[in-house]
């Protein structure tokens, strides 16, 4: 094609998959808010539920504490934060590989 002609084709092709590409990220937004992990501590006194975009929807304790050292519960809240944390990321990656799997670079970019 001589240089300064518009390949109308590519560029209707390309509005095409910006459009699909602006929906499955719609898509992803309303999942990654949505979608929820829940995870104990390792002692399983703790349970956190997090959404996939790291909001923690929930803190349930599992046992009496009444018998445990303040020390031990907050270690306890510590562990299953971070393992909250963690669990919100696979989630958010994983949303993220399934929403996006079917998309593919245009021709020649």
């Amino acid at each position: 094609m001589p240089r300064g002609e518009i390949d109308e084709a590519w560029i209707e092709e390309a509005v095409r998959r910006y459009r699909r590409i602006e929906a499955l990220q719609a898509e992803f937004d309303q999942a990654v808010a949505t979608v929820e992990v829940t995870v104990r501590s390792p002692d399983g006194l703790v349970e956190v539920a997090v959404t996939a975009d790291g909001r923690i929807t929930d803190v349930r304790f599992l046992g009496p504490l009444h018998q445990r050292h303040h020390r031990d519960v907050a270690a306890s809240v510590r562990a299953a934060v971070a393992a909250a944390a963690d669990a919100a990321q696979w989630a958010r990656e994983k949303l993220h590989n399934e929403t996006f799997a079917a998309y593919r670079p245009l021709a020649g970019a």
